[in-house]
């Protein structure tokens, strides 16, 4: 979850880990730190808060060097817990959890070490200070094998100031490059503007950079990464999720291009599975926030499109569960990073009990796309705002792509339906444009209601897991009480909490449960709470029950929830604008959740 920035060459360092760790800040932003080497000297600073609201760093000179930008695990926020940490002319900045640090760490206390700080990642200084006889490589080898847990890590020192030797394992790290230098981040974002030749380290690759070249211990290919440096800007507005909110019509119609056929799909990446697919007697459907959300939807498009048994479950939930499963069943794994550790530990998992493993991700070369056998990916580009946005809408309408393609392959899909579902995905850009539209409106309800500091969201079928996404953004970006329950669930205990002082949004767009979610509103209202309607165009009834009405286009019922979800992150990104929130980035979050 932290940034991982590393330069050697021949240009200057420092500007460039700093404007990478800029680039990295949304993996973790409650403290940063830089050092660089020189042919002489060695510069250590490090920071509590972001980078960007810091002018008072100190340039140093020198090619060589390490960044980190930091999302807090073991120890508190402070200077003295922020990377990079040193020992001895060692320098560490790492991306995971020491699970054993508390043994190695007593150990090396008793063999006479002194610590600076409460983290689990110094004792991998110490431990490579104590391995080292003179070859950097070899220490950090040797160190490694010591440490249960997790890492991506890059290491320099003062002893080899011509070097920098990273490693990884279950912890993502990308090495740029490009003639006469090396880059190395956690992610391509903070690469492409250097260079778009990368390689992607797996797990236990341990590589040695210098100036003029590189090692790693196991081939690895040249990849060319495909998009451009702007492509993470802001474009003009204020905050990254609006932009990233407003490009939702845009993420669908990219989703899409060129696999819908008049009434059928073509999804590449499972043409080579769809035998295996044909056969799957159940799907599992598994991710984690609001990758869970997308799959909880995901189960029920492909039991309604798909007619095929299907299942979402948690990540971190699912691996440490005794299901029996069949090497006849298959699963889908939803990670927008393709580097979600309790989405891969569950991949992992059902992989080794012979379920056949797909993913749908955003990002190409990522481990999950290593580790599946196939899959689909969502074409969104970057998204910079800790809290998703337009990955969400991107994956429902890929998942309901799938459904559509399993449906076909298991011919429990006819040609009319398949095509009436094509041509409404074909016109879903169209209409998420005319959801965008209406942000004004939107804006002036969530600022009518920004003093209420509970809220409530329901919704059925398909629009249940659109409630609990609304509700989890308005917690994520607001810090505001916020809870998301299916419509029937209400009288089973929640009804309890309902008061005037806490408002409920209501996804109640006219499908078949329709009159059940009137029923529903009807509950609140007699409790005097005030409702929020999300409803569909031309549905006047809605307005005698509700206080606010938002509109949505018509589509049909396995769509709506993708036009709902646009409306509620447009209500959550204003409602928080309203309280004065740091929006694209929260406090306690970070984007890429690499740890378990």
């Amino acid at each position: 979850m932290c940034g991982i920035m590393g330069y050697i060459g021949k240009r200057e360092a420092y500007p460039i880990l700093v404007n990478g760790l800029k680039k990295l800040e949304y993996r973790g932003y409650d403290s940063y730190g830089v050092c660089v080497l020189s042919e002489d000297q060695d510069f250590l600073y490090k920071k509590v808060g972001k980078i960007s609201a810091k002018a008072d760093i100190e340039e140093f000179s020198g090619n060589c060097g390490l960044g980190h930008s930091r999302w807090a695990t073991t120890g508190e926020v402070s200077e003295r817990n922020a990377h990079p940490h040193e020992y001895n002319g060692f320098y560490v900045v790492h991306n995971g959890i020491i699970e054993n640090y508390k043994e190695l760490k007593q150990e090396l206390m008793n063999a006479g070490h002194e610590f600076k700080s409460e983290t689990d990642t110094e004792i991998i200084a110490h431990l490579i200070s104590d391995n080292f006889n003179g070859n950097l490589e070899n220490a950090v080898s040797q160190s490694l094998k010591r440490i249960i847990g997790s890492y991506a890590i890059a290491v320099a020192s003062s002893r080899e100031r011509d070097k920098i030797v990273v490693a990884r394992l279950s912890s993502p790290l990308i090495l740029g490059v490009n003639e006469g230098e090396y880059i190395v981040a956690s992610d391509a974002s903070a690469i492409v503007e250097h260079t778009k030749q990368i390689i992607n380290l797996e797990d236990n690759d341990i590589a040695t950079l210098t100036k003029d070249n590189y090692k790693i211990f196991t081939q690895k290919k040249i990849e060319i990464i495909d998009f451009e440096a702007d492509a993470s800007d802001k474009k003009g507005y204020d905050h990254y999720m609006l932009k990233e909110i407003m490009e939702e019509g845009w993420v669908i119609e990219s989703a899409i291009q060129g696999r819908l056929l008049e009434k059928d799909v073509k999804l590449g990446g499972l043409e080579d599975v769809k035998d295996k697919l044909r056969q799957a007697s159940k799907i599992y459907v598994v991710g984690c926030g609001t990758g869970y959300y997308a799959a909880k939807t995901g189960e029920y498009l492909i039991e309604e499109i798909g007619g095929v048994n299907a299942e979402a479950h948690i990540g971190s939930e699912l691996r440490y569960r005794n299901v029996k499963f069949n090497n006849n069943e298959a699963a889908l794994f939803v990670s927008q990073s393709g580097e979600t550790a309790d989405t891969l530990a569950a991949l992992r998992k059902l992989k080794e009990a012979g379920v056949l493993p797909l993913g749908v991700t955003n990002v190409v070369g990522s481990t999950q796309t290593r580790e599946t056998v196939g899959g689909v990916y969502t074409r969104c580009g970057p998204e910079i705002a800790v809290a998703s946005t337009k990955v969400l809408i991107a994956q429902i309408v890929v998942l309901a792509m799938i459904a559509i393609f399993i449906g076909r392959e298991k011919n429990t899909l006819s040609e009319e339906r398949a095509a009436e579902i094509i041509k409404e995905l074909k016109e879903l850009p169209q209409k998420a444009e005319e959801v965008l539209n209406k942000k004004d409106e939107i804006k002036e309800i969530a600022q009518k209601y920004a003093q209420y500091p509970n809220f409530w969201f329901i919704g059925r079928k398909f629009n249940y897991p659109a409630a609990l996404e609304g509700a989890l953004k308005l917690k994520e970006i607001s810090y505001i009480h916020a809870e998301g329950t299916a419509g029937g669930e209400l009288k089973h205990g929640p009804l309890a909490l309902i008061t005037e002082d806490v408002p409920t949004i209501a996804i109640c767009p006219q499908d078949s449960v329709y009159e059940k979610m009137l029923s529903n509103i009807e509950e609140v209202k007699a409790r005097n709470g005030k409702i929020i309607a999300i409803a569909t165009e031309g549905d006047e009834k809605i307005k005698s029950l509700a206080d606010d009405v938002i509109y949505i286009p018509k589509t049909i019922e396995e769509l709506n929830p993708v036009l709902s979800i646009i409306q509620l992150h447009l209500f959550a990104y204003y409602f928080a604008l309203a309280l004065g929130r740091d929006i694209d980035k929260p406090r306690n979050l970070a984007k890429s959740v690499t740890v378990e």
